[in-house]
């Protein structure tokens, strides 16, 4: 089945929740929303499921027009970000529910139940009830409650971000390897840049109640349409740095002079805002085109075995993304080398003029 909303809105007492969103969705394929709270991605989904209705577009599935077809009959599950199970059933009778419910053969729903169970690790659970299980195995239920119908299109409204790190990585890659043999389409919502990355297929990028962008995730992520989007698919945020292109030279905040190199000499000369980001930047030199800059430490920040490492001047201020744990004291004075083969480009009003992976020496 495939998916089209076309020139979807939404809005509630004036409110503007979605506005002009026209996406396609093929058959199979595995679709990330990416983009903050209150971006739009949950009113999308509940358009979608037929929870609430457009009020500006249409939506269609293989072609016909479902915008005002009942939710009960879409063929359509969602996964939400709480565990919600029936608590009074068990985790076997939780899974078979919707099978019930559409009266399917007792035969039939003993296998795909069994089935289902497998797939997500939650066999020795079926006999227990949500209460006795953990976070992850309840979550694994609801998903099992979702996937054993076969719905032609699979909802995913942040469904891991009450779990652990370790246990989201886990589900992360059992729900891309569940999809890779499934033809129905999914759809999964989340605030993290890395979580689109780890998904992999199609993100798309949702600000406002917009779609900035869409595309297959890594073609995105290097190549973002502005600023907006850059901001978007980088975790830390990319850096963001004032400056002006001249025939020889690119300066940065009227502080800091390096000469141009063969792709931007092809940039006419004027006012730009030129982005790294923060993984790129390091303590020592990797390239002949490094920047060293002399910055203060203003903050560091430990995220398990990394370092998120805050630096100021008096012109602007970075931060660095850095492998294990680094320590320096507040105030500190260091040098931090940004390569500028690396630098996106853009211009006054936030459009990308060239990014790392147009240049020569690419990313």
């Amino acid at each position: 089945m495939s998916l089209d909303l076309k020139n979807l809105g939404y809005e509630v007492e004036g409110e503007k929740y979605l506005t002009d969103v026209n996406l396609k969705l093929e058959p199979g394929s595995f679709n990330v929303l990416l983009g903050r709270t209150l971006a739009g991605k949950t009113s999308l989904m509940r358009l979608i499921a037929g929870l609430d209705r457009p009020t500006a577009g249409s939506i269609y599935m293989d072609g016909i027009d479902v915008t005002n077809i009942a939710v009960q009959k879409r063929n359509i599950s969602m996964v939400y970000q709480q565990f919600i199970n029936y608590p009074n059933l068990t985790v076997r009778e939780n899974i078979a529910s919707p099978l019930i419910i559409a009266k399917t053969k007792a035969s039939e729903i003993t296998r795909r139940v069994n089935e289902t169970a497998a797939i997500l690790q939650i066999e020795p659970f079926l006999d227990r009830y949500p209460l006795e299980l953990s976070g992850g195995q309840q979550q694994r239920t609801s998903m099992a409650r979702a996937l054993v119908k076969d719905a032609s299109i699979i909802l995913f409204d942040e469904p891991l971000v009450n779990l652990d790190y370790k246990l989201r990585e886990e589900l992360r890659s059992e729900l891309r390897d569940l999809f890779k043999e499934r033809n129905a389409i999914a759809v999964y919502a989340t605030t993290e840049p890395n979580e689109a990355m780890a998904l992999g297929g199609v993100t798309t990028l949702l600000h406002e109640g917009r779609v900035i962008q869409t595309g297959l995730s890594t073609k995105v992520y290097r190549n973002p349409i502005n600023i907006e989007a850059a901001k978007l698919f980088s975790e830390p945020a990319i850096n963001l740095i004032p400056g002006r292109l001249s025939q020889n030279e690119v300066t940065f905040d009227d502080s800091v002079h390096f000469p141009l190199d063969d792709d931007l000499s092809k940039i006419p000369p004027g006012n730009y805002v030129f982005g790294v980001l923060p993984s790129h930047i390091g303590l020592v030199p990797n390239h002949d085109d490094d920047l060293e800059i002399t910055m203060r430490m203003q903050l560091a920040e430990i995220s398990g075995s990394e370092t998120y490492m805050h630096v100021v001047n008096d012109h602007f201020n970075l931060v660095l993304q850095l492998s294990g744990v680094i320590s320096y004291h507040i105030g500190d004075s260091i040098k931090v080398y940004l390569p500028t083969h690396k630098l996106f480009v853009f211009d006054q009003a936030g459009n990308t003029i060239q990014t790392p992976s147009q240049r020569i020496r690419g990313n």
